[in-house]
């Protein structure tokens, strides 16, 4: 990891006040939309970050190329991105490789080498595992036998776009005006324990999974531990990277419905399992002793999205922000009301998550809040229709 420095925190203050900010769009309509709306959000929460972290993961951006695996590799040194391309040629049939197209920016400084690559596994390499598994051995031999390089974005049809800097100023080095997508997520970093470098900033992915985080997991080292013993492998020196390869394993290869999986990151406490009907508690019981090793424990709130799913999460105890809102087809997550309401002034309702219990959006499923939560207030009340009495 020598190569590394120069493109960790600039400012050399690895701990700082945390604050992140989060922001999530779906429109479960599957109509595809410009990255305008979620830039435009993240900006207004510049404070949330100190331009150490910032990115963006965006779905449906590759339709051209939608039955390929869309690589995109950071390189720290000429004979990195060397080592990858001859890594991928071995291993996959390359149906392009070029640069990440980026623009010069004043603010994004040192920038790593970038590019991506469309690819297919090589069938006679895939006969003895699922195809997934198969790209997720390879970007974990990657991102851990070659020296300066990462694969930080490997799903189908989506991208991550990440590094050192705010958001709206990687947006604008991307050139993510240029994309189009049906669900865009946006993150801006403020760094607690861990360097901020280009590796490190959010979104994490492997697949098409991607999570956006704001908090801090001090259960990382088990979390660690436990996906190790099914292949994981986490090199981007952060928490977050465990929520993601979490994801994968329970949703995609342990074929949890999403709402289990929510119980299994954040639990409810014993004292309410105990209140619960036998089969539930059974189920309850049953979670934490299989996987109580990925319990996140720590205050935390996440959106993590896949094909056609966005997914936004709070900590038990709602130790981090979240609001979630609806207008029409769209979906919106965020760690501030004032961003939906900034990007969408007409928005229909907002609502307050509790804590512990996942907010859904699918595509084909019309959004809509929750019944059982009476804080899901409509959006009728304006400073005109306020009455104020001395």
């Amino acid at each position: 990891m020598q190569h590394l420095q120069r493109y960790q925190n600039r400012y050399g203050d690895d701990k700082v006040i945390e604050a992140c900010g989060l922001f999530g769009i779906l429109d479960t309509s599957g109509r595809r939309f410009s990255g305008a709306e979620v830039i435009k959000a993240m900006a207004l929460m510049h404070d949330r970050g100190n331009g150490l972290g910032g990115g963006f993961a965006a779905y449906g951006i590759y339709p051209e190329y939608a039955e390929h695996y869309a690589l995109h590799v950071m390189t720290m040194h000429e004979s990195a991105r060397e080592q990858v391309e001859d890594f991928l040629r071995h291993h996959f049939e390359v149906i392009k490789g070029e640069p990440v197209p980026t623009r010069p920016t004043p603010e994004i400084v040192n920038p790593p080498d970038l590019h991506r690559y469309f690819v297919q596994p090589r069938r006679e390499d895939t006969s003895d595992m699922i195809e997934e598994d198969y790209v997720v051995v390879r970007v974990m031999e990657i991102n851990t036998q070659i020296d300066g390089a990462f694969v930080f974005s490997s799903g189908k049809n989506m991208g991550v776009f990440k590094g050192v800097g705010y958001p709206e100023q990687l947006a604008e080095y991307f050139c993510l005006e240029s994309y189009e997508g049906y669900m865009w997520t946006g993150h801006n970093r403020f760094p607690t324990n861990t360097p901020g470098w280009w590796g490190g900033a959010h979104p994490f992915n492997i697949l098409d999974w991607t999570v956006v985080h704001n908090g801090e997991i001090s259960s990382y080292g088990t979390n660690v531990r436990f996906l190790e013993m099914y292949g994981y492998r986490c090199t981007m020196q952060t928490d977050t990277e465990v929520l993601a390869y979490a994801l994968d394993l329970l949703i995609r290869r342990h074929h949890l419905p999403v709402e289990v999986a929510a119980k299994v990151l954040a639990p409810p406490l014993w004292g309410e399992i105990e209140l619960m009907s036998p089969k539930e508690r059974r189920l309850h019981e049953t979670l934490r002793q299989v996987y109580g090793s990925l319990l996140m424990n720590g205050p935390f709130t996440i959106i993590a999205a896949h094909e056609g799913e966005m997914i936004a999460l709070g900590d038990r105890i709602r130790l981090r922000p979240l609001v979630a809102g609806i207008k029409g087809d769209r979906l919106y997550v965020s760690s501030e009301e004032s961003a939906i309401w900034l990007v969408c002034p007409d928005v229909e309702v907002t609502w307050i998550p509790v804590g512990g219990h996942p907010v859904v959006g699918r595509l084909g499923e019309k959004p809509t809040p929750p019944a059982d939560v009476g804080y899901a207030l409509p959006l009728e009340v304006s400073l005109d229709t306020m009455k104020v009495e001395a």
